[in-house]
């Protein structure tokens, strides 16, 4: 069952799966380190911590953005963002979904990517997960943006 998941997770690019965290509603400034913060599914036993920092680059915060899609780009230190799914994870290894207005979006192992927006407020925050797609404890997410699409 675990290796379906990965295989809906690696086919699908935009995902909402409790595995996941989506839409978990955990403040983009919050660090929960009990394991029972962890979104259901989450493989038991202790989650490892990282040394990872992550921030939205794109976007600027209070940014006007027109047109049918919006440029995301994030900032990742301290780990690096590798394409393998696998349950034998490192701390410094792993991927980044991205959360718009609190709908999971997996950045397909990028930094970068264009999703589509219509005119309107958004907010949008980026997580670094494991390379089994679950969080980190504490979890490791960017600070929490607000842009305007025209």
């Amino acid at each position: 069952m675990r290796t379906a998941r990965i295989a809906a997770i690696l086919a699908i690019p935009t995902i909402s799966c409790a595995a996941c965290g989506g839409g978990s509603g955990v403040p983009a400034t919050s660090s929960p380190t009990a394991a029972a913060s962890l979104p259901p599914g989450t493989p038991s036993g202790t989650r490892p911590s990282s040394p990872a920092t992550l921030s939205i680059t794109s976007p600027a915060d209070g940014s006007t953005v027109t047109g049918s899609t919006v440029h995301v780009a994030v900032d990742l230190q301290g780990a690096q963002v590798v394409q393998a799914t696998s349950s034998n994870i490192s701390p410094d290894k792993g991927h980044v979904h991205l959360y718009i207005d609190g709908n999971l979006q997996y950045m397909q192992y990028t930094l970068a990517q264009d999703f589509p927006v219509h005119p309107g407020v958004y907010t949008i925050k980026a997580e670094f997960v494991a390379s089994d797609h679950f969080p980190f404890s504490p979890r490791v997410y960017s600070k929490q943006i607000v842009f305007t699409v025209k």
